[in-house]
């Protein structure tokens, strides 16, 4: 057996409508539309490559240490947008392993190994985001450099042909 990649994370929240536009408006998620039936039951958004699955729940358990981290392209122009919608962010957050680490700018971080920058915002339930960006790229085990999906909009896995269609004509 060999993975491939981690298809999706899955994560409490309050209310649907105010997370999914939260994550459109800051993080630029995409919206996946799997059927009426399946949409009802749990919000699906894209973010990069990847999906973020979210639970609806009256009281989300929210574990001060526990985050998922995000890949950005371009680490001036996401501060910025940060900035723009009055979003904070900062360089340690319970999810870290010491108080020094990263510099002393109390808003991002650099990682001393890879170049990394981070920070780290939470969405409007409190569920902790990292947000990084690695300048020196990605490499294979031989060295090489490799790149990711380059516009991963749209991408999705396939659905059953006419799935979404047959549920909107029996009304689910």
């Amino acid at each position: 057996m060999a993975i491939k990649m981690i298809h999706h994370v899955n994560v409490q929240i309050s209310d649907r409508e105010r997370t999914r536009a939260w994550y459109e408006k800051v993080l630029g998620a995409e919206f996946l539309d799997r059927g009426p039936a399946l949409n009802r039951r749990q919000l699906q958004l894209r973010l990069g490559s990847s999906e973020i699955h979210f639970t609806v729940t009256p009281r989300p358990t929210i574990v001060q240490s526990s985050h998922f981290a995000i890949e950005v392209d371009d680490w001036e122009s996401t501060l910025a947008h940060l900035d723009d919608l009055r979003i904070p962010h900062v360089r340690t957050s319970a999810a870290s392993t010491g108080s020094d680490i990263g510099g002393t700018d109390p808003q991002q971080g650099r990682r001393e190994d890879s170049s990394e920058h981070y920070t780290y915002i939470k969405d409007p339930d409190g569920n902790l985001i990292e947000l990084v960006n690695h300048p020196l790229g990605l490499q294979d085990s031989q060295g090489r450099k490799v790149e990711v999906a380059h516009d991963p909009r749209g991408l999705r896995w396939v659905q059953i042909a006419g799935f979404v269609e047959a549920e909107k004509a029996r009304g689910l």
